[in-house]
């Protein structure tokens, strides 16, 4: 399903990938309103329906874990779902990524519905950004691998609602291990550091990525 072999298939897929960055944008702005409103209880029922009128569309067809999305495509990091930077996801904010050099940039804004303390973002949110960022800093030097460890420093909260900036760089190999370390700063005052983080990942062999992911390794390893 991935249009390579179909000759009405790229169009196909570029249509599918539209529709579901446009769904996406839409759950997006769904939930951050459904944190954000103070609707009376009537509207909210009203909502609620259309919600569950909306779910019942969408269910009519679903795939399982074992598959990849009919979106995706490994070899070409094209993750749709992912749900820090995937445009297709509700959950995402989403993180947009730039490699410049060595240094790898993410950009975003976290809404409401990312609220820890009042007005700042959960820790967790933090972690999980610097997570993606690291990890795809760790793909782009050439030595993609899995996160064994991260290591986090919160020096100040992080505000929601106001644009941030994210870096990470490579900061040594050995061999399958790999290091990497990046920070969390609004883009108003990029040399603040608000979190910090080190991430050691590990590169898997062939053998651990197919027990680990079975089916869906191998599907993705076709696709070219």
């Amino acid at each position: 399903m991935n249009g390579r072999t179909d000759p009405a298939g790229p169009a196909r897929l570029r249509r599918r990938r539209r529709a579901v960055s446009d769904l996406g944008d839409a759950l997006r702005a769904l939930v951050e309103l459904a944190t954000a409103t103070e609707a009376p209880a009537d509207d909210l029922e009203r909502a609620t329906e259309s919600v569950r009128a909306a779910a019942a569309l969408l269910g009519g067809r679903v795939r399982d874990r074992s598959s990849l999305p009919s979106t995706d495509d490994l070899l070409d990091g094209v993750r749709m779902y992912n749900p820090v930077t995937g445009s297709g996801s509700a959950l995402a904010p989403p993180l947009h990524i730039e490699q410049a050099g060595d240094l790898t940039i993410g950009t975003c804004t976290l809404g409401l519905a990312f609220e820890g303390p009042p007005s700042y973002a959960h820790g967790g949110m933090s972690a999980l950004l610097l997570d993606q960022l690291l990890g795809y800093a760790v793909s782009a030097s050439g030595h993609p691998g899995m996160t064994v460890r991260l290591d986090t420093s919160y020096r100040a909260p992080v505000p929601l609602q106001t644009p941030l900036r994210l870096t990470a760089r490579v900061t040594a190999i050995d061999g399958r291990r790999v290091t990497a370390s990046g920070a969390i700063a609004t883009a108003a005052e990029p040399d603040t550091v608000l979190v910090a983080a080190t991430g050691t990942f590990v590169a898997l062999s062939a053998d651990q990525a197919r027990r680990l992911f079975g089916a869906v390794w191998d599907s993705g390893s076709r696709a070219g």
